[in-house]
């Protein structure tokens, strides 16, 4: 049987480019699968890139990797 590798709440923040406070908010609104192994979060790797593929793509300023303003939006 493979045993495939969990990751905790700071991996998971990692895989996701967000920081950990960011992770916890979304966990509390269930927005990502997870789960609880005692008093710790876990990550399935794989459930994370679905989630990823899974969201829509923000326009980005490929030179530089910024998020581009919405049209007539606020900078």
């Amino acid at each position: 049987m493979e045993r495939r590798r969990l990751l905790s709440i700071k991996e998971a923040a990692e895989l996701l480019g967000v920081h950990a406070s960011t992770l916890y908010r979304m966990l509390k609104r269930g927005e990502i699968e997870s789960f609880k192994i005692g008093a710790d979060w876990r990550f399935d790797p794989a459930a994370i890139e679905r989630w990823i593929a899974s969201r829509p793509m923000a326009k980005t300023d490929s030179a530089h990797g910024r998020k581009l303003p919405k049209p007539g939006g606020a900078t």
